[in-house]
């Protein structure tokens, strides 16, 4: 059939040349194109109608039936509005997170064994009853503009508990951007960002806290600091409240505070800290009167007090330190430099003047991973606080369980003196083990030392040099 089209083709060809005399070469040639593209249509159609059947193309993309292929749509529908209800509900950059950390301390000298989980009830800051034995959690969001917004609850053992009159809050900030995501106002409660230590536990190697943490750092901020990120430089710096929601009356002065890193390379770097401005001076207890000039109804002169209870005078501070990290393979190392001072906040006062408090210290700690769960690590801290009897920030006071402020002897005479202060040393040694992504196995040997006999134990009756204690905890965290 398909030879047939083609003879017809030719013979209407030729039978058309007859007539081209009457016609001219342009008009026949017209003609025998027109017929070419008949001819060619012709052998397509005949084609079209010998090759096999096609089979059916499917209603669905990539082979899917048309039932699933409506599925999917309804699956598609279902996750649209799942998502724009997640939004509307606010959980769009939620993050939440959480860790807790049961312990177990011993305390020679204060003749003290147990778990430590939640305690509190009045309980006071001390080495071995500080930031561990904790439950936190951690909220975290960020809006589509870049405002982060962050709330940490810690019942008993955080910050708020110390400075806020017992609030589970241990960090309520807000930090807005400016001019762009790296300049920030970040405002609320924040948690001291002194040394190389982090409070919470899951950051940090061991169980206890360094000397320079415990005593010579503050504990949180209430304010606004400008927090700002360049290249390799992170700095912040702002004005806040110290150790306090809200200051006492007659105290108007908020301290500057600031901290500024520098990430070196990706192994290494270093930060420092500061804090200018007035704190609360613990060294007048009340005692302190000056003649008003009056006398009472039996002709005896009538004294106020110009000193106060714990937290009504605040006096200038100036802190300062600097810290620095090492990380590479299996090794780890950090250090810091701490100094400090304050007016008029020395322990040693008893003539009725109140003298200045001045102190330093360093820390450092090496760690090494001998399997990837197996981690050793080693402390030592030293603090220098012999002026005026000692003094350190927030202990303007003989703390025998801290082993802080002047040595006595068996008779109750002060050991160098009641106007020299004993010196601080620490050393830890602890091992940590990975047990799985979550979980964090510590434990950990502290030797507590003093330059004069400063530690005493849980009855007042004896004094020593020296203490020791024991820890293991298992921070569980997600």
């Amino acid at each position: 059939m398909h030879k047939s089209y083609a003879t017809t083709a030719v013979m209407l060809a030729l039978a058309a040349a007859f007539p081209a005399q009457a016609q001219s070469n342009e008009e026949l040639l017209k003609e025998l194109r027109a017929l070419r593209d008949r001819v060619n249509q012709l052998e397509q159609k005949l084609q079209q109608q010998q090759a096999p059947a096609a089979a059916p193309v499917p209603a669905g993309q990539w082979g899917m039936t048309p039932e699933q292929a409506r599925e999917l749509a309804r699956v598609a529908t279902k996750a649209e509005a799942m998502q724009d209800n997640f939004s509307d509900q606010g959980y769009k950059g939620l993050k939440i997170s959480g860790q807790m950390d049961p312990t177990y301390i011993y305390n020679k000298r204060q003749n003290d064994a147990g778990f430590v989980f939640l305690n509190g009830g009045g309980a006071r800051y001390t080495y071995d009853n500080s930031y561990f034995g904790m439950l936190v959690l951690d909220f975290d969001k960020e809006t589509e503009s870049g405002t982060k917004w962050k709330l940490t609850l810690a019942p008993e053992r955080g910050t708020g508990a110390l400075v806020n009159g017992g609030s589970i809050v241990h960090e309520a900030s807000v930090s807005l951007p400016l001019n762009d995501l790296q300049t920030r106002l970040w405002l609320g409660q924040i948690p001291d960002w002194t040394g190389y230590e982090l409070t919470l536990p899951a950051g940090n190697k061991l169980i206890t806290h360094n000397l320079l943490f415990d005593f010579m750092a503050p504990t949180a901020y209430t304010g606004a600091v400008l927090d700002v990120t360049s290249g390799k430089w992170w700095t912040r710096v702002g004005l806040a409240n110290l150790n306090g929601a809200r200051g006492t009356p007659g105290n108007k002065s908020p301290v500057l505070i600031y901290r500024v890193d520098y990430s070196k390379g990706e192994f290494d770097g270093f930060g420092f800290t500061g804090l200018h401005g007035k704190a609360a001076n613990f060294a007048a207890d009340g005692t302190w009167q000056r003649d008003t000039g009056t006398v009472d109804a039996n002709g005896d002169p009538i004294f106020e007090e110009t000193g106060f209870d714990g937290a009504g005078k605040n006096t200038s501070i100036h802190l300062f330190e600097i810290d620095a990290y090492y990380i590479r393979g299996d090794l780890s190392l950090f250090g810091q430099f701490s100094y400090g001072q304050q007016k008029g906040a020395a322990i040693f006062n008893s003539d009725g003047q109140l003298r200045n408090a001045k102190w330093w210290g360093v820390s450092g700690t090496m760690g090494y991973m001998f399997t990837p769960r197996l981690e050793g690590v080693i402390r030592a801290d030293y603090i220098d606080n012999k002026r005026n009897g000692g003094g350190l920030l927030g202990y303007s006071f003989d703390d025998g369980i801290n082993g802080i402020g002047r040595g006595l002897n068996a008779d109750g005479s002060f050991n160098k003196g009641e106007a020299v202060g004993a010196n601080r040393y620490a050393l830890t040694l602890g091992m940590n083990y990975r047990v799985d992504e979550n979980s964090l196995f510590k434990v950990e040997y502290r030797l507590d030392g003093a330059s004069q006999p400063v530690f005493f134990n849980a009855a007042g009756t004896s004094v020593s040099k020296t203490n020791h204690l024991l820890g293991a905890s298992m921070v569980v965290s997600f």
